[in-house]
């Protein structure tokens, strides 16, 4: 979760730092900038789908569990 926050933070960060390079006419560095924030934004992607998978797979054990019980 710490790690989440913090690609989102960090994502802010970087799309903040990009509108002021824009400005600045800084094409380069706005097109390091703009890579960076789209490899966050896949590993902030790839940690939402885990804790979905999480999140299923506890459902589905939670449901299995509950079935097992009422027979």
């Amino acid at each position: 979760m710490d790690k989440l926050l913090y690609l989102q933070s960090e994502i802010e960060r970087c799309q903040e730092l990009e509108e002021e390079l824009v400005g600045l006419q800084e094409m380069t560095r706005v097109e390091s900038l703009q890579k960076e924030i789209l490899l966050k934004k896949k590993e902030l992607r790839e940690i939402q789908q885990m804790f979905q998978r999480q999140t299923d797979e506890v459902i589905l054990s939670y449901q299995k569990e509950q079935s097992s019980v009422t027979t």
